[in-house]
């Protein structure tokens, strides 16, 4: 064989080699940001459960609607400066939606994974949350919670897109019978009271 084609057959083998060293590092690189996004799901997870977090949940669910109509509630709110979380507990939860935003907008954690588990909830905190983040905005400005809000705006459009969820379509349904619908949707009757 000639000098050139010992040359040719190298260069070739050296682009082979090259070719089967990026191909494994755009394989590992896939596999290190999974393993990152998992990472990232199981401590929103892990923080989610966090007897705090869960308790400002609450708060908002039951007791924020009520709180929100006292002016000087709203006055504590609107201030620049420290809001106590301990007397505003929806505080723990609008940062929770934040951070939550931020890794979806930064793409550490896949959106469609993501809202695929999480877009009920974020919608319904979004719609009890927003009007304590319309007065923080008053005097802090739009950037206030924004990445609570680019979240809400793509579980709006995420649920838009999957009105009925994303259960695949090829695969059969279980038949769930409902037991107790019947009873569940018969009035209770009234006991009477008994006389002394």
């Amino acid at each position: 064989m000639s000098l050139e084609l010992w040359n040719t057959v190298a260069s070739i083998g050296t682009f082979f080699v090259i070719l089967a060293t990026a191909i494994a590092a755009v394989l590992e690189l896939r596999h290190m940001q999974a393993k990152n996004q998992l990472q990232a799901v199981l401590t929103l997870q892990r923080e989610f459960r966090d007897p705090e977090l869960q308790e400002s949940l609450r708060y908002v669910q039951f007791y924020l609607p009520q709180k929100i109509r006292d002016p000087q509630y709203r006055a504590e709110l609107a201030r620049i400066g420290f809001i106590d979380s301990r007397v505003h507990m929806e505080m723990t939860a609008c940062n929770f939606f934040n951070q939550m935003g931020t890794l979806v907008k930064n793409h550490i954690v896949d959106p469609d994974a993501f809202l695929d588990q999480t877009s009920r909830i974020i919608d319904q905190y979004w719609k009890l949350l927003a009007p304590v983040i319309a007065i923080l905005r008053r005097k802090r400005g739009d950037e206030q919670y924004q990445n609570f809000e680019y979240l809400a705006a793509l579980s709006v459009e995420w649920r838009k897109k999957h009105p009925r969820g994303v259960y695949p379509k090829t695969v059969p349904r279980m038949n769930l019978e409902d037991v107790w619908l019947v009873e569940d949707e018969t009035p209770a009757e009234t006991p009477v009271p008994v006389a002394p």
